[in-house]
């Protein structure tokens, strides 16, 4: 790519004046140079396996936007489990999330320019017909001015850039006359009412008919926006007033983007994730690079490569300088205190920092690149996604995954500038997890728990806008793209624009203000591309040795403070002391706690980090009782493992953490309730039991279906049409009596998804499913049954040859159907964008019956089978030969006197220290 970002001490020299024509020409020799340096250490594809994945990568886009096309068009999105067309208002809300959508088919225009990427230039031609036709700008709804930006008018912009170019070629679109950029500029209009405030930072919301303030508007009243959010509108607003001659929009933008940069915080040059657009004070003062600031940095690099303005450059590279300070502690991001930078705001990461390897690349800082990226890599091989919030010891703290592609982006970002097959490889296990994983019959379905491996019902925009682009372009060879990918510049929704724009109508004064606000090292920005020999210093394998120390880093490592417990031993000084060895009655360790603070840095230093893991290990002793979520997987023909519900725990009763699962085909019990012997032994004896919810005592129920032969129970909540929308995860407790009788395991699933296995039953008669702690291998569960091939391999191009007969085509059609019905269970104990807090309802658990339910804003912190973890900062072994420990359990890590038992000594000692410890609970609650 020609998005080249300034690198100082390297050999093509970019003049600071040059026309941009000579810029994109310089810097794409650079990448040319980087590129022809091909890092070893991983085996050549050949250029046949690049070619069948790329054309799988275009079979799976085929299964998704056709679907969307086939189920859910002109609504926005499609709902891939019930096959059909998610409609604003016509579905329960999902809170923020929601506000992407507009009733103005989201998804066709978010996937317009991907059509012509993957060379389906006849449909783009047909979806861009369908666009001018049916697309109404002027809905009744409000909706987020951030997105809109990123998704409609960029996608209208995109899809533009690519009509013109092809209508140039002479074969395509010679009908088309600006049309969509009519559009786009109608759009435009629309949302500039949400920059009516006195610091031009616009409202995060918008109607599109009424804009903002009016009674009807609903909207207007807001005070805070994320500085993503006004920061991440230069591209498309001056892309959209470079291809219209009027100003206004570029000019607007540029408003916001200066008013960020004069607000950041001038001693740490780090901005927060939430501010005032009346006021400009920070809302929330936490820095990082992941959810809420994120495509700020990635505009203001992106910006310099598309205008060629040399301020946005100087900016960017302040705050590179001071993410690498502060933020980057290799291979970890982790946000900090604008004001207080060497204090971590919290000890998890999300999953949208996942691109910043791909902007180091632009950048030209490929070391951290590699780094940061081979530890998410590393996550992604242990849970199959990257979990949308994971903690610095690499545990589940979000376990949601809505198929998000920053880690596919960067992933095509380090292949681009290293040429190493290694980044191939992953590129061929995304493919692999996403067709395993998640394609369901009418598309691909977010991930609800990467634990479980269960469903959500939703595939965003963004997955084919942007996942199947960067897939696609991974394996693909220039002569399979219609046009030279090298002459436009992704947006952070990756659409495209055209690199010319920089040379037309430039009247937008570009008056350099960044002098204004800071003295700035003019060597950290020398006009520069980066250095081939800088990058790649003669060693063919430079970038696997970067990759090497962090293959096992997700299992064994702990990846905080080991350069300081080395120094500490080298130095025969004492380890700090770690909130899991405190113990009150040690007279030492209290001398230790009042010297934190007073004494010099170090010691504030340890003071701080004992803070937080003492906040850590408070809370996770408060979760200690909770169990993890539990799987129901129907395996039985048509479904043959495909549907997999998540299940609610029981506390009693076989855990399935710990033995085999239990397999078996469903039997409804009588009576249904399971509250007295049942009158059906025969009929449920050596099967698992399925019970209604209510009349009686969970305990009771599974004594009864024990009692009867069943090998394990099914409770259905008897509360029509509950589900995991509007539920958190529920658990079932036990009888207040010893409970050691039951041998049996019990799992609980809401009536939306016990519906499932009911109406699987009315349909096939003989269900057999799978009890355990998470979805398990087809090709294990299914291993000798006769059923077809790419159910097993996860090859949806041996889908269409291993069809049935046609004599049970109306069977099969009908197992589509069922299959499409699979909802499962939202793990709505963890707090989440999509999830926020008012979205859920509390459970209600029968007055008779003694339930724990988990609370929306809690987190599970157990994992499942497979999937273990270390304490936090837990003990690591060979840190130079130094340490030789073995890395302790979350159990060996848990103190034996609790937080409750120390606070009073620590009270005195701690007392200056309430604010940040407020800080430090504040930080864990707030929302990505």
């Amino acid at each position: 790519m020609s998005e080249a970002g300034g690198r100082r001490g390297c050999g093509c020299r970019v003049p600071q004046r040059a026309s941009w024509s000579l810029v994109a020409a310089t810097a794409a020799l650079c990448l040319v140079l980087a590129t022809s340096v091909c890092t070893a250490g991983a085996a050549p594809m050949s250029r046949e396996e690049k070619q069948k994945l790329g054309n799988q990568v275009l079979e799976m886009f085929d299964h998704a936007y056709g679907n969307y096309m086939e189920h859910a068009y002109p609504a926005d999105e499609l709902m891939p489990l019930t096959c059909r067309g998610r409609v604003r208002g016509q579905e329960p809300s999902r809170g923020d999330v929601d506000d992407a959508l507009g009733k103005f088919s989201l998804t066709l225009i978010d996937s317009l320019d991907t059509l012509v990427v993957l060379n389906k230039t006849k449909e783009f031609e047909d979806a861009v017909r369908k666009v001018l036709r049916d697309v109404n700008l002027d809905n009744d709804v409000v909706v987020s001015v951030f997105e809109t930006n990123i998704r409609v008018l960029g996608g209208l912009l995109g899809g533009h850039s690519l009509a013109i170019m092809l209508k140039e070629k002479g074969e395509h679109m010679q009908w088309y006359n600006d049309e969509l950029l009519q559009m786009a500029k109608q759009l435009g209009y629309k949302l500039l009412p949400a920059f009516n405030t006195t610091s031009g930072l616009p409202y995060p919301r918008i109607n599109l008919k009424f804009g903002i303030r009016k009674p009807e508007a609903r909207t207007g009243t807001e005070t805070d926006t994320c500085t993503a959010c006004a920061g991440t509108l230069i591209l498309e607003f001056a892309a959209l007033s470079r291809f219209t001659g009027a100003t206004i929009f570029e000019e607007y933008a540029r408003k916001a983007l200066d008013f960020l940069w004069e607000k950041r915080q001038r001693s740490s040059n780090l901005v927060g994730v939430t501010i005032n657009i009346h006021t400009g004070d920070w809302v929330r003062k936490d820095s990082g690079v992941g959810a809420g600031i994120d495509s700020y940095y990635e505009y203001l690099l992106k910006a310099y490569v598309l205008l060629g303005d040399d301020s946005f450059l100087e900016r960017f590279n302040t705050h590179y300088d001071a993410i690498m300070r502060y933020i980057s502690q290799p291979p970890l991001l982790l946000d900090v205190h604008i004001h207080k930078p060497m204090l971590n705001a919290r000890t998890w990461m999300d999953a949208l920092l996942a691109f910043f390897p791909g902007l180091q690349v632009l950048k030209g800082d490929i070391r951290p690149a590699i780094e940061t990226h081979e530890m998410l890599y590393q996550v992604i091989k242990k849970h199959n996604f990257l979990p949308e919030a994971f903690t610095t010891d690499f545990r589940v703290h979000w376990a949601q995954h809505p198929l998000r592609p920053e880690f596919a982006e960067s992933t095509y970002f380090l292949y681009k500038a290293t040429g190493d097959p290694y980044y191939l490889e992953v590129g061929k296990t995304l493919i692999e997890n996403l067709n395993k994983y998640a394609r369901v019959p009418c598309g691909f379905a977010a991930m609800k728990d990467v634990r479980t491996g269960s469903h959500e019902d939703r595939m965003d925009s963004f997955f084919l806008a942007e996942m199947f682009k960067y897939l696609y372009l991974l394996f693909a060879d220039k002569e399979d793209i219609i046009f030279d990918i090298e002459d436009y510049i992704f947006t952070t929704e990756a659409h495209l624009l055209p690199l010319w724009l920089s040379t037309t109508n430039r009247s937008i004064s570009k008056k350099n203000t960044t002098s204004e606000y800071t003295e700035l090292d003019d060597s950290n920005f020398d006009w520069t591309c980066p250095n081939t020999q800088i990058l790649f210093p003669n060693d063919p394998l430079y970038a696997q040795s970067i990759r090497e120390p962090l293959k096992n880093v997700v299992d064994k490592s702990c990846p905080r403070g080991i350069i300081r417990v080395e120094e500490s031993f080298r130095s025969g000084a004492k380890p700090p002391l770690r909130a899991r060895d405190f113990m009150a009655t040690n007279p030492e360790h209290l001398e230790i706690l009042k010297k934190m603070g007073a004494a010099s840095s170090i010691d504030a230093e340890d003071g701080l980090r004992f803070m937080q893991e003492m906040i850590e290990l408070s809370s996770q002793q408060q979760k200690e009782q909770q169990l993890p979520p539990r799987a129901v997987q129907i395996i039985s023909h048509p479904f043959f493992g495909r549907v997999v519900l998540t299940a609610g725990p029981a506390q009693f009763g076989l855990d399935l953490s710990k033995h085999k699962e239990t397999r078996g085909f469903v039997a409804s019990s009588k009576p249904y309730n399971g509250c007295s012997e049942l009158t059906n032994p025969e009929a449920v004896v050596g099967k698992i039991a399925l019970i209604q919810r209510g009349q009686c005592m969970f305990a009771e129920k599974a004594r009864n279906i024990q009692n009867a032969g069943a090998i394990g129970g099914i409770v259905i909540d008897d509360n029509e049409g509950s589900s995991s929308d509007t539920a958190p995860l529920f658990q079932m407790a036990g009888d207040g009596k010893d409970t050691d009788d039951i041998k049996i395991p019990m799992l609980f699933l809401f009536s939306k998804e016990g519906s499932i296995i009911l109406d699987a039953i009315r349909e096939h008669e003989q269900v057999e499913v799978l009890l355990s702690d998470k979805a398990r291998d087809r090709a294990a569960i299914l291993k000798g049954k006769m059923i077809p091939s790419y159910i097993i391999n996860s090859n949806p191009e041996m889908e269409n040859e291993d069809q049935p007969s046609s004599e049970n085509d109306s069977q099969n059609q009908s197992a589509e159907q069922m299959l499409s019905l699979s909802q499962t269970v939202d793990l709505a104990d963890q707090e989440s964008p999509e999830n926020p807090p008012d979205s859920h309802s509390e459970a209600s658990p029968a007055d008779s019956e003694e339930a724990a339910g988990f609370a929306p804003s809690e987190q599970i912190s157990s994992s499942t089978e497979n999937h273990e973890t270390t304490s936090l900062d837990g003990e690591c072994t060979d840190l130079d030969n130094h340490l030789q420990e073995q890395s302790e359990t979350e159990e060996d890590s848990s103190p034996n006197v609790s937080w409750g038992t120390k606070a009073q000594p620590i009270d005195s000692i701690l007392a200056d220290w309430n604010e940040d410890i407020e800080a430090f609970e504040m930080m864990e609650k707030d929302e990505l």
